[in-house]
């Protein structure tokens, strides 16, 4: 038998990594880069341990499912936000991926608020578009920390996520009028 302890191990990481966030900004803000990137890559790392952990050993909770896109969302908004503002990313890449987020939880809350509540189950366009925009944020961190600039990757990363942003959003949008029936 599993101890209850263990079974709240994902959720605990879940939190360290919702805590991550604000240090890991504040270096980006201070221009300490290496660490903003360490910072970074735990809080990344961290979300595919305690995604693993919760699967292999059926340590799924109500409240881990959530925490863990809370804990992804506040993690690529404050980082796309505050990249924008140091000038590392561009604001209208910000812009859209900001603006989906808020599509997105404006949608679900008015299906909520108009009693047809709706089911949110990530769907891959949405996987997709995290693991883009994680990678792109994470090859901006290690650019400025170890002053290793490929442009064209920057250029084919940002294509990647405006393009998975949009096709995500739509995605979602399609969703949400299907469910409503609009």
């Amino acid at each position: 038998m599993t101890p209850n302890w263990f079974a709240s191990v994902p959720n605990f990481i879940t939190i360290g990594r919702i805590v991550l966030t604000p240090a890991a900004i504040s270096l980006i803000v201070e221009r300490q880069w290496s660490a903003a990137f360490v910072l970074f890559a735990v809080a990344g790392l961290s979300d595919a341990l305690d995604g693993w952990l919760a699967r292999t050993y059926a340590l799924q909770s109500e409240l881990g499912a959530i925490l863990d896109p809370i804990a992804d969302k506040a993690l690529i908004v404050s980082m796309y936000v505050t990249l924008a503002i140091v000038d590392a990313l561009p604001a209208w890449l910000v812009i859209m991926v900001v603006f989906r987020d808020l599509m997105i939880t404006g949608a679900v809350s008015l299906s909520w608020l108009m009693g047809r509540p709706m089911q949110v189950h990530p769907h891959f366009s949405s996987k997709a578009t995290t693991a883009a925009q994680l990678v792109l944020a994470g090859v901006i961190l290690a650019a400025h920390a170890y002053d290793i600039h490929f442009p064209l990757l920057n250029v084919a990363l940002i294509a990647l996520v405006a393009a998975l942003t949009v096709t995500s959003a739509c995605v979602y949008l399609w969703l949400w009028v299907r469910h409503m029936r609009l």
